[in-house]
């Protein structure tokens, strides 16, 4: 299966881990978006249902084990090579809740680090996309929603 410049749009699965108020984020090891700092993700296996292709990435790409609460978003990653696309993901991105492991980089992330809200809402060194600041802003506002209901008995 190739990756750049593929025939169909490829499945992938992202996770917004929150903890504690923060959010997770690996810096990617291999393109696309080499370097930049993302959301744990990767695509999903044939025969994997969605929730466990989210599990599996993340703890490989972060040694945490997570538990998916709910699908936030499904959305599209195209990058372009001029007229040609070189990447296109279908990505389901899943609010997740941390239930064991210890967080260490691992398999395609080269970094792995808890942020505070205020970072990924400012023009910090992590550089964030557009989009990847909009998927954890919402995740993390579900997760402020849920955490209100069970304080309230709901």
């Amino acid at each position: 299966m190739d990756r750049e410049f593929p025939e169909t749009p490829l499945l992938g699965v992202g996770a917004v881990v929150e903890n504690e108020g923060r959010v997770l984020l690996v810096r990617r090891g291999n393109e696309p978006l080499k370097g930049d700092w993302s959301l744990p993700g990767g695509l999903l296996e044939v025969g994997e249902a969605l929730p466990d292709g989210v599990v599996r990435e993340v703890r490989e790409e972060t040694g945490l084990i997570v538990e998916p609460v709910e699908l936030i978003e499904l959305l599209d990653r195209i990058h372009r090579d001029g007229e040609r696309v070189r990447y296109h993901y279908v990505i389901a991105d899943y609010l997740c809740r941390v239930v064991g492991g210890t967080l260490q980089a691992g398999s395609d992330a080269d970094a792995a680090q808890w942020v505070e809200r205020a970072e990924w809402n400012s023009h910090s060194a992590l550089a964030l996309d557009p989009v990847t600041v909009r998927v954890m802003e919402t995740g993390w506002q579900r997760a402020r929603a849920l955490e209100a209901k069970v304080r309230e008995g709901k």
